[in-house]
């Protein structure tokens, strides 16, 4: 029974992100005490990270979590960046959006303030914010559906990708490791944000600052000349040094940008 509360534990924070003790307990139908008792445990094990009076997913495990909860994690950051992202638009250009969920508010700009694109994705949530924009043109990448992501990848998606090229790229990443590479859970996402990179002439990196310094398991690309970053300006000294040396262009959204913005 208590590898089934486990299971069922694992599985509502992997679905939420985050939730209280009183909240767990109802879900599994356990009492609140044994929850700590169990949350304790899965912690120990590496599973979970306890928080004030409940749990959330433990960032190093090999489990994402949810993609609409992930979007809405350091939300304001995320749609600051995506406006300094948006200033660098032309329009009547070929553009790239990966299925990262900043790259999501990039979309969603777009959508308040249309421009003449040609808009290609292998992200299905960033197409259905853009597919009845007038003037904005849709491709969707086809490929195996990745769930945990909303989005496209695969051989296919690869090989469509090797017969397009793109005018600018706005990549997202799940982490940028103290390497100075992008890194990612999924092996089929790393080789297609591979060659998004080689298909593009303008790459630019929407990483909001909680991202840098952690590392997850396949490795996409080091980040260096050629390759602009937008980042929040909670982003630390020696990471802005990090990337002065790898030869970036780090441009950082002041924290007075994100302050008192609206849902959009």
């Amino acid at each position: 029974m208590r590898d089934d509360r486990f299971s069922a534990i694992r599985q509502l924070l992997y679905s939420v992100g985050s939730s209280t003790i009183q909240e767990i307990a109802d879900s599994v139908g356990a009492s609140p005490a044994t929850i700590r008792r169990d949350l304790q445990l899965l912690e120990n094990d590496g599973a979970i990270t306890r928080t004030r009076g409940g749990a959330r997913i433990a960032d190093a495990v090999g489990v994402e979590v949810a993609f609409q909860h992930r979007e809405r994690q350091n939300l304001a950051a995320k749609r600051a960046i995506a406006d300094a992202a948006y200033a660098q638009l032309a329009s009547h250009s070929a553009i790239f959006l990966d299925a990262g969920t900043t790259v999501l508010q990039l979309a969603r700009c777009i959508r308040l303030k249309p421009m003449p694109l040609s808009v290609f994705t292998n992200c299905i949530t960033a197409a259905q914010v853009l597919m009845d924009i007038p003037n904005v043109k849709i491709t969707l990448i086809g490929g195996v559906l990745r769930s945990e992501n909303a989005s496209m990848v695969g051989a296919l998606a690869e090989a469509t990708l090797d017969g397009l090229w793109f005018d600018q790229l706005f990549l997202g990443a799940g982490a940028l490791s103290e390497d100075v590479c992008i890194y990612t859970l999924d092996e089929m996402e790393a080789r297609l944000n591979a060659k998004m990179l080689e298909r593009s002439a303008a790459k630019t990196l929407l990483c909001d600052s909680t991202k840098f310094g952690k590392r997850l398991t396949y490795r996409v690309a080091r980040v260096g000349p050629g390759i602009s970053v937008i980042s929040d300006d909670d982003l630390s000294q020696d990471w802005r040094a990090r990337l002065a040396d790898a030869g970036a262009d780090l441009h950082l959204v002041p924290a007075a940008e994100r302050e008192g913005e609206p849902t959009p």
